[in-house]
């Protein structure tokens, strides 16, 4: 076989199925039916003389030689993509440039209003759609492009370029009367303490409910949520608490009526940053947004 014989298109439908593990999702990202991608497949496995994919539960999995063609590939079309793009320009003040993001409602009221503010001023054509993908998600959309940047405390995506934002601390929110506020005179409450605080909480921060569970505090569960930011509210009205990044808890306690505690919680520090696809490294739309977000939020 020779490299003639390859149509850069077979490259470009190997490699997305490689990093989708789905057929189907491949063909959705590459805007092919799902028998055009099938017979792009069968068309590699010839020339290739490898099946280079086999069915696993809930996609396929690649053979011993997919995996060793898909870091030369990846590579090859990484370069590819840097070389037609690096002279593009980036009009902020022109682009209708549709930008998906994925981060949590709290990280939400975070970083978009300042970032809204800043854009509407220098680029108001810029269009945001907002997503909260499942982590084991996020890389494959970066790669694809679907999304464009995800923020927020993500462990567990390590295979992207990323920028710390900020450092943040997880704390506990109580009204400003509550009995622990009195007892504790703003010392970080005991785990005694702690056991007899009723608490709120939400899905959206899986790490919260983890600390709990360290802590073994599960059983004080009230009342679980999809969103934090309906748990102000319960926790101003009630003497129930909330565990939350310290930063969101100072913003609503801008206006006086919480008290915010500092317990020793495990895990509590966590860094909050951005992350992007390598392959979009030198996109100039993608590294002014990044510049953008930089600028407001790196201190």
């Amino acid at each position: 076989m020779h490299i003639k014989d390859i149509d850069l298109n077979l490259l470009r439908l190997f490699e997305t199925v490689f990093r989708t593990r789905n057929v189907s999702r491949a063909a959705e990202l590459l805007d092919l039916t799902q028998p055009a991608a099938s017979q792009g497949l069968t068309r590699l496995r010839l020339l290739l003389k490898d099946p280079l994919f086999e069915r696993a539960p809930g996609g396929v999995k690649p053979t011993p030689r997919a995996d060793k063609l898909a870091a030369a590939v990846q590579l090859a079309l990484s370069a590819i993509e840097r070389a037609l793009t690096e002279d593009e320009q980036f009009d902020p003040a022109n682009s209708r440039r549709l930008v998906r993001l994925h981060m949590s409602d709290i990280g939400e009221r975070v970083f978009m209003p300042p970032l809204m503010q800043r854009v509407m001023k220098v680029a108001p054509g810029l269009r945001f759609e907002m997503v909260q993908l499942e982590p084991q998600r996020v890389l494959s959309e970066l790669d694809s492009g679907h999304l464009n940047f995800a923020v927020g405390f993500l462990p567990t995506v390590t295979e992207t370029r990323r920028e710390r934002l900020l450092d943040d601390r997880y704390v506990l929110l109580l009204r400003a009367g509550h009995p622990l506020v009195k007892s504790s005179r703003g010392r970080p409450p005991s785990m005694a303490e702690l056991r007899r605080v009723e608490l709120v909480a939400a899905r959206s921060h899986s790490d919260t409910l983890r600390i709990l569970k360290m802590l073994k505090l599960e059983g004080q569960l009230r009342m679980t949520t999809t969103h934090y930011l309906v748990l102000p509210a319960v926790v101003r009205a009630t003497d129930l608490g909330v565990v939350m990044p310290r930063n969101i808890a100072r913003e609503f306690n801008v206006g006086g009526g919480y008290a915010i505690l500092e317990p020793r919680f495990p895990l509590r520090d966590f860094t909050v940053s951005l992350h992007w696809s390598r392959r979009f490294e030198v996109d100039p739309g993608n590294r002014w947004l990044r510049q953008t977000l930089v600028d407001l939020f790196v201190q």
